[in-house]
């Protein structure tokens, strides 16, 4: 399930021009384990060593008359070429490795790239047994994950940045600017080993979303609560939504298994995208084995299973059938990346007329007892390291290093100027005709992330939706919630994670369908935890609140 929903996310969170599109960024799973995320600052002395190490390779740079300075062409010697491994557009229309944005980058730099790029879809599945056999024969490789454990870094399959420094000074200076993403990136060895990407963390999320011509229809005001909800989903069920005379063919809701616990899980008090979470005192627990609160949420979605307001085949269900759903008006309800909300469930209606009156428009999150709320996402995206066998790493330090430049990511956000985007006469940008339609704008390139580390953008992201779009962002960002921190592991800590956590998310997973379609009964649940136990979740719970604690001491001083 987490490779599944790590890759449904990554093709709908960066879907947009500047948060989303051509790009890709790692994403809440289901219930992580090892690829949990956010802010960890590393300890003081480790940072320290980082910024001494900045501090020496600038003066060395400076010394030598080091002739790259952060602007194009990152070489002046003719007929240099690196390779590249990353991942492919997760538009399958789209030719990243040709689309203009990204061509203007390699040609700008002054050298050459040779692209290998592998499916998104099979990324992780295809690249991580690359790396575990040393087949990945790439100077620059896009990570298949976020070497959380630092399984990667300890195995010596890539170099240490902080030599290179004195090449990278946009970088550096990100790392400046960055203080605690800085931190995370820092290793136990008090290395810097990898160039991000980065994400919005809590604009343009996962929410609801609800048809607002069925609202009115039905004399109602988009739900606070689990009982108001499915008092809604039961008058869609019974009642002829979309006037075609057909009284069974509306399909209350339309949700895809994978957001399910964004969903339903807050209204619970659970964080069942992250899967461990943490009090206001620190204490640490495990959402998916809270005896009293995740079997409530399951018992929750049993019922409206049996009730069929959840579809029986409601695990098969994809994006590109819910967009078709929409766009016949045969449902009322969805959940997905705020980006959907006007690029791909509203424009598609019947109806609609660019206007939140006729639109698929965000709300509040569901309460039950426990108030709602979002999680968001953390900043850290992709990861790009330089491989020990690249012919030229510090080449290929100045390329990851330009590819990090502002000018590099006033592309990534905007385009070309003329071509995506326009100028107006008091200094704002708005996307050009062209640039505004959407399947253009991804074969243009916009906001490449699968390739290049992108920066992701709220202020292009808000000009190129409709505006009550960006409104309704804003608005719900208030609800948004940060989700377990990302924090490197210990050696030890690693064999644990790596022994147990494959197991405990299996069973999970088998379970919660399981439970949800009532194939195994909920008289079951108690023994579900308990084979929980047996799989040593205890001694992973005891990891993560050692863990916990390292972050909450490092993040105070």
């Amino acid at each position: 399930m987490k490779k599944k929903i790590l890759s449904m996310l990554l093709a709908t969170s960066m879907v947009a021009a500047a948060l989303t599109g051509c790009g890709g960024g790692q994403t809440p799973a289901q219930a992580p384990a090892d690829t949990t995320q956010t802010e960890a600052p590393a300890t003081e002395n480790k940072t320290e060593k980082v910024d001494a190490d900045i501090e020496q390779a600038q003066a060395v740079a400076e010394d030598s008359g080091y002739v790259y300075e952060g602007t194009a062409p990152i070489t002046q010697e003719a007929g240099k070429s690196i390779k590249i491994l990353a991942e492919t557009s997760n538009y399958t229309n789209v030719d990243i490795a040709n689309a203009e944005i990204v061509k203007k980058v390699v040609a700008d730099s002054g050298v050459a790239v040779d692209w290998q790029l592998v499916d998104y879809n099979n990324y992780q599945d295809t690249v991580t047994p690359m790396l575990s056999t040393g087949q990945a024969d790439a100077d620059i490789i896009l990570l298949p994950d976020q070497d959380t454990n630092q399984v990667y870094i300890k195995s010596g399959l890539f170099q240490p940045l902080n030599q290179y420094f004195g090449s990278m000074p946009n970088f550096t200076k990100w790392l400046h600017d960055n203080p605690v993403m800085k931190a995370e990136l820092t290793a136990e060895d008090g290395n810097i080993y990898y160039v991000p990407g980065t994400n919005v963390g809590k604009d343009y999320q996962p929410c609801l979303m609800y048809n607002v011509v069925w609202l009115e229809k039905a004399g109602m005001k988009a739900p606070e609560t689990l009982d108001d909800f499915v008092a809604l989903l039961q008058y869609y069920k019974d009642n002829d939504m979309n006037d075609n005379g057909d009284k069974n063919d509306e399909i209350p809701m339309s949700i895809m298994a994978d957001f399910l616990p964004y969903m339903f899980g807050p209204a619970f008090g659970l964080d069942l995208v992250s899967g461990f979470q943490a009090d206001a005192d620190g204490n640490v627990t495990y959402a998916y084995a809270d005896s009293e609160n995740y079997k409530k949420y399951l018992e929750f979605l049993n019922g409206l299973y049996k009730d069929g307001l959840l579809e029986v085949e409601y695990t098969s269900l994809d994006r590109d059938k819910v967009i078709e759903r929409i766009s016949n008006d045969l449902t009322g309800v969805a959940y997905d990346f705020s980006w959907a909300m006007s690029m791909m469930y509203s424009n598609v209606l019947p109806y609609y007329d660019g206007t939140a009156d006729k639109a698929f428009v965000g709300a509040a999150p569901l309460s039950g007892d426990s108030k709602g709320f979002y999680v968001g996402r953390v900043e850290l995206g992709n990861m790009f390291a330089i491989s020990t066998n690249a012919q030229d790493p510090e080449l290929c330090a100045k390329f990851l290093d330009y590819a990090m430049s502002d000018a590099c990511q006033e592309l990534y956000q905007w385009g070309i100027e003329g071509e995506s985007y326009q100028v107006n006469a008091d200094g704002s940008r708005e996307f050009t005709e062209k640039g505004k339609d959407n399947d253009w704008l991804q074969q243009f390139g916009i906001n490449p992330s699968f390739v290049f580390p992108a920066q992701q953008s709220v202020a292009s992201t808000d000009v190129l939706v409709a505006d009550w779009h960006a409104k309704s962002n804003a608005d719900l960002r208030q609800y948004v919630v940060d989700p377990w921190p990302f924090i490197y592991s210990t050696d030890a800590e690693t064999d644990t994670i790596n022994t147990y956590m494959t197991d405990i998310q299996t069973k999970v997973d088998e379970s919660a369908a399981a439970f949800i379609t009532g194939t195994r009964p909920m008289t079951e649940f108690d023994a579900y935890i308990g084979e929980l136990d047996a799989l040593h979740l205890p001694e992973v719970l005891e990891i993560r609140k050692q863990q916990y604690a390292r972050y909450k001491k490092a993040l105070n001083g």
